[in-house]
């Protein structure tokens, strides 16, 4: 599936477009986007959706410590498993954000050749959020599109939202999570050489470096699935600073604990899925308390992934 990074280098005929960040392509963001989806095949347009990068909240919120649930490119793969044909990621900037709503739907109606353009049900654009559905109809009128509002989709009494998946990842809530992602939540990224204290101890952990900008669990034990060129393997997952040797470290390592593997993965990219958290990560007495704790972890995850 085409990622394109700008709106302007593309052209294309009675486009069906949904615009919004996604973050964490969530089950109330697959309600809109199968809507999007199947309502483009029927036409025989193209479905597109039109995402941001870096997250508005960073831009207009001065938001500098703000993670996300999914990287840009974690999300167009999402959007693209669920069936769209084209994902935009348009830089997001305060030049950007001052347009007016008519001055952007103007760009999108020409580039895309927009018919129609799904949004959700609070949904706004444009310089002071003054593009809202009503807006966007009215202007659609006269650009030669139609706007069709989706409703929000309930989870538990509450509409769904990357805000609340946001706190739940944040405070190790991964199972709540992911009964609002509709999956298990995802860290990332290539394995690199850590202190190798996990082989001293007969225990070797793959130290995944994360994105910066991606959303850690808080820092604990996990029972995680381990994605390795396609396998899956079950895996305890420690995140955290490693207290038992290195108290004063601020920055928190993922290291996940490949059951029943034995392969040197230095290199590899690994994806974590995590599926329950175990515990809180503990400061040990000694490495010999830390090896046993350890173990009783493993036998947990082993129960739980069964």
């Amino acid at each position: 599936m085409p990622h394109y990074r700008s709106l302007d280098v593309l052209s294309l005929k009675n486009a069906w477009l949904t615009i919004g960040v996604f973050d964490g392509v969530h089950l109330g963001h697959q309600a809109l986007l199968r809507s999007l989806v199947d309502g483009a095949r029927a036409a025989s347009a193209p479905a597109v959706v039109m995402t941001f990068d870096p997250h508005p909240a960073i831009v207009l919120g001065g938001r500098t410590d703000f993670k996300c649930l999914t990287t840009p490119e974690e999300r167009a793969a999402l959007l693209g498993e669920l069936g769209v044909e084209a994902v935009i990621t348009q830089a997001f900037d305060r030049a950007f954000a001052a347009q007016t709503a008519e001055e952007f739907m103007r760009r999108v109606a020409r580039t895309l050749g927009l018919r129609r353009l799904l949004v959700g049900h609070d949904f706004a654009l444009g310089r002071g959020r003054a593009g809202d559905a009503a807006c966007l109809a009215e202007l659609g009128r006269t650009l030669g599109y139609d706007v069709e509002v989706i409703e929000p989709v309930r989870g538990g009494g509450s509409i769904l939202s990357s805000t609340a998946i946001r706190a739940q990842v944040a405070a190790g809530a991964v199972s709540e999570a992911a009964a609002s992602l509709g999956r298990w939540y995802a860290v990332a990224g290539p394995v690199i050489h850590g202190d190798g204290r996990g082989h001293l101890i007969n225990i070797p952990t793959a130290n995944v470096a994360y994105p910066p900008e991606k959303l850690i669990p808080a820092n604990g034990i996990y029972a995680t699935w381990a994605w390795v060129g396609g396998e899956r393997y079950a895996s305890a997952t420690n995140i955290g600073i490693n207290p038992t040797f290195t108290p004063d470290k601020t920055t928190p390592n993922v290291e996940a604990y490949l059951l029943d593997f034995d392969r040197d993965l230095y290199g590899q990219e690994v994806k974590l899925e995590f599926a329950a958290r175990l515990r809180d990560e503990m400061k040990f007495p000694s490495a010999e308390a830390l090896v046993a704790q350890i173990r009783a972890d493993v036998e947990r995850t082993r129960a739980i992934l069964k």
